[in-house]
């Protein structure tokens, strides 16, 4: 007979080490409700952590927090050498997770999921980043205050043209068209996505493509990523960065808009790799900065990670309270993978071991300096 409550011992003293306790009182602690957590967790690491909450072995009254506490004191780290991961960065390594051939892959399981559950998470605009929090109080005025952020941080004019790399449900581009004139060109490699935006970006000077970013051909004033250098990967940031070269004319901005790592890495998570964002992974400023060096000038970068956590728990608050409109749909099992994801990322922006930057380049320098705007 198999020994469940084997590898309890040790996973007790990892998970103390970040003041969190297996079966405590205070709400990060984790409520062991199936004796199978602990041989699963002891074997399959990070993986296996978060398919055990998907399962319901376990639970903790606050998400965040306990993901907050794991992430402050590293203990995924511990979980490496897992087969899993290991598996994962030898693919990373020798292969080319964000290869063009699997560019299509995280709009066929992520992002074309269903607009139905987008739109009772997100806000009215549809905006799948990080909202600016400065002195917004709700959603929706978090992610019109990003919007405006980023079309006065490349000073843009009306008349002029803008490519939108990763152009998400079309937020940017209709924001940019309406309140300034811009005409867009959005990307996207999700078919749901290109059809809500041209449905909501009907009689502006917005054209929504299905295109993998190095397709891209043109020239525009100013280039804007949104969310999806996420997408890229490590062997591919330089073409990335070729790509918004080539489009970019001589005087305009590019402004790319990342969550990022404090390290480089070559691959993400794998409980993320699976379930949410496949071939995906976070930047570090050092990755960043070599695919850009020779290519643009870095006129200004902007870390407001903090306000990542507003913006995450406001999803889930808004997932959670529409929850019933959908349930029939998704199922349970789904929630609770949601559930994990939002709140599990929230806790790690919270614990500053991710960030979310707006770097901007322009090609040759900006005469007389970049006036920073905050």
């Amino acid at each position: 007979m198999v020994n469940m409550s084997h590898g309890r011992p040790w996973l007790e003293r990892l998970f103390a080490e970040a003041d969190v306790a297996l079966n405590g009182r205070r709400p990060w602690d984790i409520q062991v409700r199936d004796e199978r957590f602990y041989p699963a967790v002891l074997h399959g690491g990070v993986l296996a952590f978060g398919e055990s909450y998907m399962a319901g072995w376990w639970d903790s009254d606050a998400l965040d927090e306990l993901a907050g506490h794991l992430a402050a004191h590293h203990v995924a780290s511990r979980a490496r050498l897992k087969p899993a991961n290991l598996l994962l960065g030898i693919q990373a390594v020798l292969g080319n997770l964000g290869a063009k051939r699997r560019a299509f892959k995280v709009g066929e399981q992520h992002y074309n999921l269903g607009n139905d559950l987008f739109e009772r998470m997100l806000d009215q605009r549809m905006t799948y980043s990080c909202g600016y929090w400065r002195e917004a109080t709700t959603l929706d005025q978090a992610q019109e205050a990003k919007l405006d952020l980023v079309c006065r941080k490349l000073g843009l004019c009306a008349g002029q043209r803008v490519l939108d790399l990763g152009c998400g449900w079309g937020s940017f581009a209709k924001f940019a068209a309406e309140r300034y004139g811009a005409n867009v060109v959005g990307v996207t490699v999700s078919r749901e996505q290109v059809e809500w935006a041209r449905e909501h970006c009907q009689g502006l000077p917005v054209e929504v493509r299905l295109q993998d970013y190095r397709d891209v051909e043109g020239s525009f004033d100013h280039v804007v990523s949104i969310g999806m250098f996420e997408h890229v990967g490590y062997k591919n940031y330089e073409s990335f960065m070729k790509v918004a070269e080539r489009c970019l004319t001589g005087d305009g901005l590019f402004l790319l808009h990342t969550l990022g790592r404090n390290t480089s890495a070559s691959h993400t998570n794998p409980w993320i790799h699976k379930y949410i964002f496949p071939n995906g992974m976070l930047p570090s400023v050092a990755q960043i900065g070599r695919a850009a060096e020779g290519r643009f000038v870095m006129e200004d970068w902007h870390n407001f990670g903090a306000y990542y956590y507003n913006t995450l728990v406001a999803w889930f608050r808004n997932f959670d309270l529409h929850w019933p409109e959908i349930s029939a749909k998704y199922g349970p099992t789904f929630y609770r993978m949601w559930k994990y994801y939002l709140l599990s990322c929230a806790g790690a922006l919270k614990a500053r071991e991710a960030q979310l930057w707006q770097v901007a380049f322009s090609r040759h320098g900006v005469p007389g300096g970049y006036e920073t705007v905050r």
